[in-house]
């Protein structure tokens, strides 16, 4: 709650992050140092149990094949959702990270920033939320776990307009984990999502609702530079 109170703070106070955000190196050090925080304090947390590899599901999933299937239809699913609500909720005006123009001079900045999105981001949430968050709620059941962290994932972004699809995803990756007892495929999901979002939005120039809503992973890029 104390993340998700930040980041609301910050979006009503500071309003949207510089068009240009992804292309600058204070940017991705920022960010990486941000997790770095997060990371060492989830990881303390969770060795605080004495079964840590246990608490944070850094275990082999039960079925990779069953972790492709729900994957796969977890992506589906959130692009038909937000095919839907775009129209109406705007998703990626609100949040506006990804540049609307392709700048070459700037590649290496926006590179580096994609790999800290796109690897950092998925890694550090996911052991966050669908990790040691789905561990301390799953003491309530299976559903409560599920739905706990979706919320938590969404409220962390501090996004208003893309908080039922963030919800929906959040929903999702834990659902995931649920049924595969294992973050790794949660984070290579979350990776994917990314990935194809930072990839398409400085080519084609467009909106990224259909993607960048669900995937909005990098709460703490709201805090100013």
């Amino acid at each position: 709650m104390a993340f998700a109170t930040l980041s609301y703070t910050l979006r009503f106070t500071t309003g949207k992050p510089p068009k240009d955000l992804l292309y600058k190196w204070s940017t991705a050090a920022g960010t990486l140092f941000q997790f770095a925080i997060i990371a060492a304090i989830v990881y303390g947390i969770a060795g605080a149990t004495g079964e840590r590899r246990r608490v944070l599901a850094l275990r082999r999933p039960t079925s990779w094949r069953t972790a492709i299937k729900i994957g796969i239809g977890v992506g589906i699913g959130i692009f038909v959702l937000s095919l839907l609500l775009s129209p109406l909720l705007h998703p990626d005006r609100e949040q506006g990270l990804t540049p609307d123009t392709w700048e070459p001079k700037h590649a290496a900045a926006y590179i580096a920033n994609g790999i800290v999105i796109a690897v950092a981001a998925p890694i550090v949430e996911e052991l966050t939320f669908r990790g040691l968050g789905y561990s301390l709620l799953a003491r309530y059941g299976r559903w409560v776990a599920i739905i706990g962290t979706g919320l938590a994932f969404a409220l962390a972004h501090g996004l208003v307009d893309a908080f039922p699809i963030l919800a929906a995803f959040g929903f999702g990756l834990a659902y995931l984990r649920s049924r595969v007892d294992s973050v790794y495929p949660g984070m290579i999901v979350h990776g994917l999502f990314n990935t194809v979002a930072l990839t398409v939005a400085p080519v084609s120039g467009k909106p990224q609702a259909d993607i960048l809503g669900a995937c909005a992973a990098v709460w703490p890029v709201l805090s100013p530079f």
